[in-house]
């Protein structure tokens, strides 16, 4: 599961987002956090949404197409 958390969401509380991601970790569901401290709900700044897309990309690439993962590059 990938987890993808804006830290001022104040829809979803970040200890939510991060409660989660270690809930999933300690019951063995494979998991990936991505934390962007200066977004909300929606990832609005450009280089965050490259990243945020990349990511996407790379994850469903290793859980449907079964390649290696790739930690895509921060700007």
């Amino acid at each position: 599961m990938l987890v993808i958390h804006g830290d001022k969401d104040y829809r979803v509380p970040i200890g939510e987002g991060i409660r989660l991601y270690f809930d999933l970790v300690r019951h063995g569901v494979p998991a990936k956090f991505l934390y962007y401290p200066t977004e909300n709900h929606w990832i609005l700044t450009p280089g965050n949404s490259k990243v945020w897309y990349e990511t996407v990309l790379a994850f469903l690439a290793e859980h449907v197409l079964g390649e290696k993962w790739e930690r895509p590059a921060l700007i």
